[in-house]
């Protein structure tokens, strides 16, 4: 079961407390005070870990917590510290503060590590309160107590490309066509019911991440749908592929009106990424019609077809390049950097497009750092 949010309450471990104890051998007289101190508590920490996407192991973990220190004992030996605790979450995860919604940290990079909270110190033995006025302390301190916070973890999936679609438009078709996710694929709405994440190779070295969430539907922002829920796994990406159904019963002008509108009532940052349009299903459309519809919607959208053939897209059917990669840096994010019509079922156009969004990658890649 794919979960995405948790709320948890974590406790690093107290701290061990000193002991109380004297010399006692047999022929040493008025053997002093030989308490040792208690062993530090185990403090809470937090791991990022590649190989786990999913935050369902934390559902039945209400309280975390690292271990105590031992007491200490007598001949001045300390207490063991208490074990630390770490807690494996995925890329993605932000820690949360539950009182104030303050993002602690978020846990991006595998192998990044982050003390959360310290335990608490041991207590110090009788030894340490031997004075020439008080040879014989029978006092030692309490371990210190340990700290309680109550947490968020929030799982945003990390991807290069967002694909952005109402349901039932050819996302999850796409997505295992390209790469090597195996999402579910029907016939019916809302197929899709998480997140997936999937690698596009580009030849033998190159690659980038694609993720794909639940059909958009009007409203989603407000939580129509299951929309909302997901449209937060996009927010890290930088760049949407917006997919328009060509042969959907939906009209063209609502499909990505909407979809934007949708985006950008969420977020503003998604709002402000760059993004491509596919218009998919070309391959049940009648090869007479595909032209008028393509041509149909560059005017909706107010851009004219640009017979570019750089990229390797189909001439036979008009389509549009706003620009070359090396010139996205003043990037306008009101026209999509290109627009071509797809079909994952014959592969029309799908090698192109896979090689379009990487060179928009590596370009965002770029200009990014």
């Amino acid at each position: 079961m794919f979960t995405d949010r948790v709320e948890l309450t974590v406790s690093s471990g107290k701290g061990g407390p000193g002991c109380v104890s004297f010399r006692r051998e047999k022929f040493v007289i008025n053997g002093g005070p030989n308490g040792g101190d208690g062993g530090k508590g185990g403090d809470i920490w937090f791991k990022c870990d590649n190989n786990t996407h999913t935050l369902s192991h934390f559902q039945k973990k209400m309280h975390i917590k690292a271990d105590n220190g031992a007491p200490g004992e007598s001949s001045n030996m300390s207490g063991k510290s208490g074990t630390k605790k770490v807690i494996i979450v995925p890329p993605g995860t932000q820690i949360i503060d539950e009182d104030n919604d303050e993002v602690l940290f978020d846990m991006l990079i595998d192998g990044q590590e982050e003390l959360f909270i310290s335990g608490g110190k041991g207590g110090l033995g009788n030894t340490h309160f031997k004075s020439s006025t008080n040879q014989r302390p029978t006092y030692a301190q309490p371990g210190e107590k340990g700290e309680t916070r109550r947490i968020t973890l929030d799982l945003k999936l990390i991807a290069d490309v967002g694909l952005v679609g109402f349901p039932n438009v050819g996302k999850s078709t796409l997505i295992s066509t390209v790469s090597n996710a195996r999402p579910e694929i029907a016939n019916y709405e809302f197929t899709t019911l998480t997140p997936k994440l999937g690698q596009v190779n580009i030849g033998d070295f190159e690659s980038f991440i694609m993720a794909d969430i639940p059909g958009i539907i009007g409203g989603a922002h407000e939580g129509k749908g299951l929309g909302i829920e997901f449209l937060r796994h996009i927010e890290r990406t930088e760049i949407l592929l917006f997919m328009v159904d060509l042969a959907s019963y939906r009209d063209l002008r609502e499909q990505i009106e909407t979809l934007k509108a949708e985006v950008a009532a969420f977020s503003d940052k998604l709002g402000d990424s760059k993004y491509a349009i596919a218009l998919t299903r070309v391959d049940i459309i009648a090869p007479d019609e595909i032209s008028d519809l393509v041509s149909g919607f560059l005017e909706i959208i107010g851009v004219e077809a640009t017979k570019n053939n750089e990229l390797g897209f189909d001439e036979k059917i008009p389509y549009f390049i706003q620009n070359t990669p090396d010139e996205t840096l003043g990037y306008d994010r009101t026209v999509p950097y290109f627009i071509a019509p797809i079909s994952s079922a014959t592969n029309k156009n799908i090698e192109p497009l896979k090689h379009a969004l990487f060179n928009l990658v590596q370009t965002n890649r770029l200009y990014s750092k």
